[in-house]
């Protein structure tokens, strides 16, 4: 007797059908699974086998074939343990067969407890997209994939509880979706910042239209200060960004029963020692990399020049795109990757090139070595280049009386709300994503702000590229200050932040 349990599986961060195909024979006992499983699906065999005997059920004594189909798809993980337990059980006559609208994924333990597994919410939206209308997934799973909406999400903590429900006993109550409430309360805020007005300025116009950004000054400046407290005035996310940003890190096993969704951007601040696979994604079995889990919010690199050349050159065609595609012998995936990056850097080595002090000790062709670190189309991809001042002494004894970040979020939020008005209808959610066609539409130039661009272009000697970045920071600043047009106190803001001297010797 054949029978069949729908599943679901991943490719990338979008889940696919999977059956479940079971097959019991006379012959010599055996246990095999094919469809191109993995060494984790192999393993099943064994955890089904004493998890069946542990809750008290028989286990067939006979040859028992499953396959995973489409069968030229690689399976990989333990989200098929249930649904292969529960094929066997239905093909030996032990549960009657199962209702083509439900569907299983759960990984089991020996005793028939279910355990979390990842990926549960790209797979219950998968599963919403065909005509499953009942998915069992282990309890911890459960508040995840609830977020999927027109399905009936059932939490099983032990296989007996599923038992029951199967059999008209006992039935598990569905699982409903929790209010996403986003908490700000947690992070560092701007209002303990002392002095640096210009570089809070900056991040405000960064976080406003989602650009790019660079934070040049000398050690104690305050520029990982800054940068880690850019989380907190980045603009509150719709509920589809954090579905889609919350699929990327269900992949990756960060979500759990206590967070089941990402409720605010994403902040990733990888060590310099990481590797490119790591930014971009990798391994024979490839997962999302840093690009990848800062979808939506900020990657931010600290000490850019210490990282590897293959590392940064790795940044380049994501920050284009948008993504990026891996591409492995077992597969080819294409993971979302439309990330704020922003860096913070010494001016050389030492650290204090052009510093009032004369404290440097490099000599020009280290400074030089350093610089060169950074390739020039890397940073033309940046948008906004700020230099943090050392503080002066009375600065540091004030009491800070910034403004917190709740009052700057509040304008962030102003600015992209009239951005996505702006778009709507369009896949460009913020200025620094401006296509060519909306450039011309939306950053027309007065004649007064042409001349400035033009002796702008050739005095600071502009690329193509940087000339298109000057104009979206320039709207994003129109865009802060209520204005339909750019004029010129913000196209001239726009082109300050394009200047990268490092100081002066």
């Amino acid at each position: 007797m054949v029978t069949k349990v729908r599943s679901f599986g991943l490719g990338g961060i979008r889940g696919y059908e999977v059956a479940v195909e079971c097959y019991l024979s006379n012959g010599l006992p055996h246990f095999d699974i094919v469809g191109l499983p993995d060494a984790a699906v192999k393993e099943a065999r064994e955890r089904v086998r004493a998890a069946t005997k542990a809750c008290g059920l028989a286990f067939p004594i006979r040859r028992i074939t499953i396959n995973l189909a489409p069968a030229d798809t690689k399976k990989a993980g333990t989200i098929y343990d249930l649904p292969v337990m529960l094929g066997i059980l239905s093909a030996s006559g032990d549960i009657d067969p199962i209702p083509k609208d439900f569907a299983f994924f759960g990984e089991l333990s020996l005793t028939g407890e279910l355990r979390h597994v990842p990926g549960a919410l790209p797979m219950a939206l998968s599963a919403c997209r065909t005509d499953v209308r009942h998915l069992f997934v282990p309890a911890d799973n459960a508040p995840e994939a609830a977020y999927a909406t027109g399905l009936s999400v059932y939490p099983v903590t032990h296989i007996g509880d599923l038992m029951l429900h199967l059999r008209g006993g006992k039935q598990i109550t569905p699982v409903s979706e929790c209010k996403i409430v986003a908490n700000y309360s947690t992070l560092p805020d701007f209002s303990e910042v002392k002095g640096q007005e210009n570089v809070k300025r900056a991040l405000e116009v960064a976080a406003a239209g989602g650009h790019n950004i660079l934070l040049v000054g000398p050690p104690g400046t305050g520029k990982s200060m800054l940068a880690k407290r850019l989380p907190s005035i980045l603009p509150d996310m719709n509920r589809d960004e954090m579905i889609e940003t919350t699929e990327i890190h269900s992949v990756a096993g960060f979500t759990n029963r206590e967070n089941p969704i990402l409720s605010a951007r994403p902040f990733r601040s990888p060590h310099h020692t990481v590797s490119a696979p790591a930014i971009a994604g990798g391994t024979s079995n490839p997962k999302p990399g840093e690009i990848s889990l800062a979808h939506n919010g900020v990657l931010f690199l600290d000490e850019m020049p210490e990282f590897s050349r293959d590392v940064l050159e790795a940044l380049r065609q994501p920050l284009e795109d948008g993504q990026v595609t891996i591409s492995r012998a077992a597969s080819t995936v294409t993971y979302p990757s439309r990330f704020m990056l922003a860096c913070a850097m010494n001016p050389c080595k030492c650290g204090w090139f052009g510093h009032i002090s004369g404290r440097c000790i490099c000599t020009g062709k280290s400074v030089t070595q350093y610089h060169e670190r950074l390739s020039g189309p890397l940073l033309d991809r940046l948008d906004i280049y700020i230099e943090t001042p050392s503080l002066e002494y009375d600065e540091l004894r004030k009491q800070p009386d910034s403004e917190t970040s709740a009052s700057i979020r509040k304008r962030v939020n102003a600015a992209r709300d009239k951005q996505r008005e702006r778009y709507t209808g369009s896949t460009t959610t913020c200025n620094a994503y401006i296509g060519a066609k909306q450039l011309e539409k939306h950053c027309k130039l007065p004649p007064e702000c042409d001349k400035l661009m033009r002796d702008a272009y050739a005095r600071l000697a502009l690329t193509a590229r940087s000339y298109d970045r000057i104009l979206r920071v320039a709207r994003t600043i129109a865009d802060l200050a209520d204005s339909k047009h750019i004029a010129l106190p913000h196209l001239a803001e726009a082109i300050q932040y394009r200047r990268l001297s490092f100081g002066k010797n």
